[in-house]
């Protein structure tokens, strides 16, 4: 899908491109392409004599190296390769976009409709003035990323204050402890890409500002944008060490369960020692046996039997050593 976007009284209006004139009449200053066919991507090369990279070509976007994300080409093509941070309510990742820079047009090119491109395209409609040209673009693309993974971050909070009442607040049996220590994982496994997401804006906005490419106001805005991930990443710390906290909580809960078990099997089998031993001098071959010439000597066995049951876990109870 081919999307264009002309400057119209200080906004972002978006215009109908199904066809290479609809394109060649257009004066865009954005050109977004989402898992563009081949076709598109030759109008783009036609018109505005450039070559974009295919989003299925591992080689061009996927596998590009790190050093490799910003570089200049000897035509004044400024390229940009920049992750995205996508969250759905199963899963979550990252998504590469493509971007090339020339005559003051962004196009953008990527396989998945991005929650911050729509976001752009809200603002941009409503707020005049919001843009001027592929630049200022591509900087609110990279401020909103950073909204998006604050949003993102407050989300990991809400749900991590209910996991604090239910470890912190309730005895958790093996299945609850089982079941949080999922969702912990899965919290954490969000905040690592968060993290990775805000790593990736600040190295591509950090380019920028080193490429020379942006004018006063636009490197006061890619500053502001690197303060902004500045303060993230320290919010990403701290969600770090209380996952651990409450990873290590659930599992201290899951141990004292086990812990209980166990203490099950010792007292029982250090209450059924004497009783044992009991039995075990009456059952040795005795001359004088006394179950056969006296008639009380298997009560009496028994008798002493029970007490030395009953006696162990008195005492066990009175020490407090019974109290789960």
């Amino acid at each position: 899908m081919l999307n264009a976007f002309e400057l119209d009284s200080g906004r972002l209006r978006q215009v109908q491109v199904d066809s290479l004139e609809d394109l060649q009449a257009a004066r865009p200053v954005w050109v977004d392409f989402d898992d563009a066919s081949e076709v598109e991507l030759s109008w783009a090369k036609e018109v505005f004599g450039i070559t974009l990279p295919d989003d299925e070509d591992e080689d061009e976007v996927e596998d590009i190296e790190a050093s490799a994300r910003f570089f200049v080409e000897e035509n004044g093509e400024l390229h940009i390769r920049s992750d995205f941070f996508l969250l759905d309510e199963q899963d979550s990742e990252v998504v590469r976009v493509a971007f090339v820079l020339k005559n003051q047009v962004l196009f953008s090119i990527h396989a998945d409709d991005l929650p911050v491109f729509r976001l752009l395209r809200l603002r941009a409609r409503v707020q005049p003035g919001y843009v001027e040209d592929g630049k200022d673009v591509l900087l609110e693309l990279y401020a909103a990323n950073a909204e998006y993974s604050a949003d993102a971050l407050e989300g990991i909070y809400a749900r991590l204050n209910k996991f604090s009442d239910k470890v912190l607040g309730t005895h958790l049996s093996d299945e609850q402890a089982a079941e949080v220590l999922s969702e912990i994982a899965r919290e954490e496994d969000l905040n690592g890409y968060i993290r990775r997401n805000l790593m990736d804006t600040r190295r591509a906005t950090s380019a920028l500002m080193r490429g020379r490419v942006l004018s006063s106001e636009q490197f006061e805005a890619a500053r502001q944008i690197m303060r902004d991930i500045d303060s993230l990443d320290s919010h990403t710390g701290f969600l770090f060490d209380k996952l651990n906290f409450l990873m290590d909580a659930t599992v201290g809960f899951i141990n004292i369960n086990q812990n209980k078990i166990i203490k099950i099997f010792s007292v029982a089998s250090v209450a059924l020692l004497p009783p044992t031993l009991i039995a075990s001098l009456y059952g040795m071959n005795f001359n004088f046996m006394p179950e056969l010439h006296w008639k009380y000597g298997y009560p009496f066995a028994l008798a002493v039997m029970g007490l030395s049951i009953i006696a162990p876990f008195w005492y066990f109870r009175r020490k407090g050593w019974l109290k789960w």
